[in-house]
């Protein structure tokens, strides 16, 4: 499932995704089925706002009804993007059912199971745990119900449809080539110290997001160019449950006290997303001496946003829910309509059962310089969110 790199990315070369967006350039490929859906995979996208406009109209004109299911309302993006799918899909013409399962598994299921008997038509779900849900998504394949997961692969089941997401792996090593930029770790020997936050363990995108960077800085620790002092860098020592900010915080904590307590300086925070970044935030705040580290993130939380203003994060990776909600929006009325769908990955997403076709939207590199144009001028955020 690892994708190639090329050795040579700039961190440059990440500014330039900010001319990307969800629909760019997606590639020629065609499935011959997908699983619970009787649309057949689209062999080229839309290539015009004409076209796009022609897919959206003839949504519009199908309906129906859409169960949305969230993990949770803890996390700010997943607020925003159950918001971005109900206020897009509610455009579109359809009924929304959204739910929100507060990370527990068994609340998901039981809103999933209440979905399929109240005659949802298509299912759209950003699972909490990626292999808990296959004996509920069985029954909605019995019912021929399709399902799109949603940003976070489900796993181990042949009833998920489609995937739509970012591309995760891009995300990691935006993440790492920023680090290795920064530090300049082609020319400088170090030894510069090195931490490492990622997500929950349940969560498959967390793995991509590990994995993308520490392609690209593993091979500084392995020369010793970064040093870990803590030790903490295989992927199950340095997951993050729930991907929650006080967890991160309080392993930062005993980190600081256990081996920076001197006034050590670290030199690099790997923070997979933000949530976990402000844990790392927090923690340095009120218990390290040293010289403030480079800290990566992801989502551009309002937080994080202002610390990044406030020279507290150094970067973020922003994944723009807008557009991944108005893919998603386009998506269930292809296979509405029993239209071809739009996909751009048939070859990298196995789920444990099978390829599950998948359209991939661009993260975008934001920091300091370039919040502005990227959250405020796109009116993602407004001046007053960030004061």
């Amino acid at each position: 499932m690892k994708k190639k790199l090329v050795s040579g990315l700039l961190c440059a070369a990440m500014s330039v995704s900010l001319l990307a967006g969800c629909g760019s350039d997606p590639t020629a490929n065609k499935a011959s089925s997908a699983p619970a859906a009787s649309s057949a995979v689209a062999s080229e996208a839309p290539a015009s706002t004409a076209a796009a406009s022609t897919a959206a109209a003839s949504t519009a004109a199908a309906g129906g009804k859409v169960g949305v299911a969230m993990p949770t309302k803890d996390l700010q993006r997943w607020n925003q993007d159950g918001s971005n799918m109900q206020k897009q899909l509610e455009a579109a013409g359809y009924t929304v059912d959204l739910q929100y399962a507060n990370n527990d598994v068994a609340t998901q299921v039981s809103q999933i199971e209440n979905m399929i008997a109240n005659g949802d038509q298509i299912l759209v779900v950003a699972s909490i745990d990626g292999s808990s849900l296959g004996t509920v998504l069985a029954q909605a394949k019995e019912q021929n119900i399709p399902v799109i997961a949603y940003d976070r692969l489900i796993m181990d089941t042949d009833a998920v449809s489609y995937y739509a997401t970012f591309d995760n792996y891009k995300v990691g090593t935006t993440q790492g080539q920023y680090i290795i930029d920064q530090l300049d770790l082609t020319n400088q020997k170090g030894p510069f110290n090195l931490e490492i936050f990622t997500g929950d363990p349940a969560d498959n995108n967390a793995q991509f997001f590990y994995s993308g960077a520490m392609d690209l800085l593993q091979p500084y620790v392995d020369n010793g160019t970064l040093v870990v002092k803590s030790g903490q860098t295989k992927f199950a020592d340095v997951a993050t449950a729930n991907w929650s900010t006080e967890t991160a915080q309080s392993r930062m904590e005993n980190i600081i006290s256990s081996y920076y307590a001197d006034g050590t300086n670290i030199d690099a925070v790997l923070c997979s997303n933000d949530s976990t970044a402000l844990g790392v935030e927090n923690a340095l705040e009120g218990a390290y001496n040293g010289e403030w580290p480079i800290i990566t993130g992801q989502d551009c939380d309002i937080a994080n946003v202002k610390n990044m203003i406030a020279d507290k994060q150094s970067m973020s990776v922003f994944k723009d829910t807008r557009k991944l909600a108005e893919q998603v929006v386009k998506m269930v009325g292809q296979v509405m309509s029993g239209s071809d769908v739009e996909v751009n990955d048939t070859k990298s997403y196995d789920n444990g059962k099978g390829i599950v076709p998948t359209f991939l939207c661009d993260p975008e590199f934001a920091d300091k310089s370039n919040y502005k144009e990227l959250l405020i001028d796109s009116g993602y955020y407004t001046d007053a969110d960030l004061q």
